[in-house]
């Protein structure tokens, strides 16, 4: 029996051997194909730590508001989020959101409204183009996870509104 035929497929190898794949199936599993990419990839990652490291350092007491992109000034929770940034302003906290429309502009509006400070950690996506309108101070994000971690960071508490995936794991 020679060597070839004694191994077993591609398809079926349980001892997690490494398997040769197609240039795509490849990148998208195993990540960058060079460690250059993968050095520039972590150089970016780190900046953009730094950035907002230094950007939110001076906050002071924030709480972050979380809750949905999509209910807009109609909505009956669209008010609520404004009362909730409102009576946390009142309190002395900033409001920090996700920077968004629908509930996270509605949290800034009534800290704004409020006299408060209304800080948004925008994160660049094709559907939401812009941030809202009621931030003081505004920092954009490549990376989700970067951003998840500067508001639970910052935060010393946390206001969950009506939202769907992405609020959940925002909270989560």
């Amino acid at each position: 029996m020679s060597k070839a035929s004694s191994q077993a497929p591609a398809d079926d190898n349980p001892r997690g051997q490494a398997v040769r794949r197609g240039r795509d199936e490849a990148r998208f599993l195993h990540g960058p194909r060079s460690r250059c990419e993968e050095l520039r990839r972590l150089v970016r990652i780190g900046a953009e730590f730094v950035r907002g490291l230094r950007a939110l350092h001076f906050l002071g007491p924030a709480v972050a508001v979380f809750g949905s992109a999509r209910l807009g000034e109609g909505h009956a929770a669209y008010a609520q989020g404004r009362a909730v940034g409102r009576a946390l302003a009142d309190q002395g906290f900033a409001v920090l959101t996700g920077g968004g429309p629908g509930l996270m502009e509605a949290a800034n509006r009534g800290a704004r409204e409020a006299g408060g400070l209304s800080v948004g950690c925008s994160i660049q996506l094709a559907h939401e183009a812009e941030s809202n309108p009621y931030l003081d101070l505004e920092v954009d994000f490549h990376y989700f996870f970067i951003r998840k971690v500067m508001m639970v960071k910052y935060a010393c508490g946390f206001v969950l509104l009506p939202g769907g995936l992405g609020t959940l794991d925002e909270l989560f």
